[in-house]
């Protein structure tokens, strides 16, 4: 990765977040097939046609030889799972990470789901995580710098709830490559690190592990599980720093919007801030 950051141009924005929105409408797509008893292979096959009917191409499939068009990571398995031939099971949670490429930029978003019957500990992991999202990208606005948004995070997850905060593992600036300078770690101190400034576009991602933060990465070279095989949850956003704050380019609404209307999900209960609403606008 480059360490050099590109701000990007208005038209450069607007391109990114259509992408983000197809990413989410994928992501909506594979909300509604999730249920005890269908296979992500499956699932990952309808996304890959799904986006190539937009004129655009999975961002993963091929990227560094990753084989599938979305990372599928289920329960401990914290990102960068395969899709596989077994089935979903009441009670897994799975992580569904998806990115596409059109017009010269890339979009990338993920979101946690619980099929059936979760455990209540589990769900609260998920809306923890969910909550430091937004707590993170409230941040994200000029004059800030990036440990806020790290702090922000690992505050509300490890300090006020328990959970372990990953380190290895950190979002990224994206645009015309899929990963972009800078880091964006999920711990950090308040008022360290490279300053925000406007127009700068990020993938916030916290992944959050219900015990220990520390993770290994599995022969197949690809998916990392939590050391201690404790679920683990991950949710993303694309952002740009503006003069008023962030905007938030990716539109998890669609994938809220699938879960609401597939009975074999769970939804949580996680209250939006206002700047994470003012986009919800399909069209």
């Amino acid at each position: 990765m480059s360490r050099v950051i590109y701000y990007k141009t208005p038209s450069e924005i607007e391109i990114i977040r259509e992408n983000c929105h197809l990413v989410c409408k994928t992501l909506a797509l594979a909300a509604s097939r999730l249920k005890p008893g269908a296979k992500s292979s499956e699932i990952d096959k309808e996304a890959e046609d799904f986006i190539r009917s937009h004129d655009a191409k999975p961002g993963f499939k091929g990227y560094n030889g990753f084989p599938a068009t979305l990372c599928v990571s289920l329960n401990e398995q914290v990102v960068h799972g395969f899709p596989k031939e077994e089935p979903f099971k009441d009670g897994d949670i799975v992580s569904i990470d998806c990115g596409v490429y059109k017009n010269d930029f890339f979009g990338d978003a993920a979101y946690t789901f619980a099929i059936g019957e979760v455990d209540p500990e589990v769900i609260k992991l998920m809306e923890v995580t969910l909550t430091s999202l937004y707590l993170g990208i409230a941040q994200a606005k000029p004059g800030n710098r990036m440990g806020d948004i790290g702090h922000a995070v690992q505050d509300y997850c490890e300090r006020q709830n328990g959970y372990g905060v990953v380190r290895a593992l950190v979002g990224h600036g994206i645009g015309r490559n899929l990963h972009e300078a800078p880091e964006v770690p999920n711990h950090g101190r308040r008022g360290k690190g490279i300053l925000l400034k406007k127009d700068l576009v990020i993938a916030i991602e916290p992944m959050v592990n219900l015990g220990t933060r520390n993770v290994r990465q599995l022969s197949d070279g690809w998916t990392i599980v939590s050391k201690d095989r404790k679920p683990s949850a991950h949710f993303e956003h694309t952002v740009v720093v503006t003069a008023d704050g962030p905007d938030i380019l990716s539109d998890h609404s669609y994938v809220e919007e699938a879960i609401k209307n597939n009975d074999n999900l769970t939804q949580m209960s996680v209250e939006k801030p206002i700047f994470a609403l003012r986009n919800f606008d399909h069209g």
